[in-house]
């Protein structure tokens, strides 16, 4: 499902990126939120905030879940990463800053996920918002389901 052709320059992107929206904005990008989204883009699949601290632990850093839910909480305010509720994982964000609100589908098959962006379909959720007078704080849409190339190889 991803649409990613060659991981390493994926990953090279994606930091270069987060180094250049902390520079621009004058965030501290320290090298555990840099560690921690080099971590979360080794793969497009999702990762547990445990699963990170596992694999920080024996590096330099302190290896205790405040650290690793700090940076994680830095990345997602900055639009670096996703959080994946119905996994409870985390996802690097392939083009941040540069939408309001996406909808992830969810290969249950391969565990493979696909940020999708649609205007109309945050049109349609803020219309339904304004009208029932709600406010919120975050829109989290997930589809599970089976993606093309797992449906394929069955």
């Amino acid at each position: 499902m991803s649409n990613c052709s060659d991981h390493n320059s994926c990953v090279d992107s994606a930091m270069k990126e987060a180094e250049n929206i902390c520079s621009k904005n004058n965030l501290r990008f320290t090298d555990i939120r840099k560690t921690v989204l080099k971590i979360i883009w080794e793969s497009h699949k999702p990762i547990k905030a445990y699963d990170i601290l596992d694999k920080i632990t024996g590096m330099e850093f302190s290896a205790k879940p405040p650290t690793v839910y700090r940076a994680l909480e830095f990345l997602l305010e900055n639009g670096l990463v996703h959080k994946i509720n119905s996994l409870n994982s985390f996802i690097g964000c392939p083009h941040p800053l540069q939408h309001d609100q996406c909808y992830f589908i969810i290969c249950s098959a391969c565990d493979e996920i696909e940020e999708c962006c649609d205007e109309s379909i945050s049109d349609v959720i803020k219309s339904v918002m304004k009208k029932n007078k709600f406010l919120h704080k975050n829109i989290a849409i997930e589809i599970n389901g089976t993606c093309q190339n797992c449906l394929e190889s069955k």
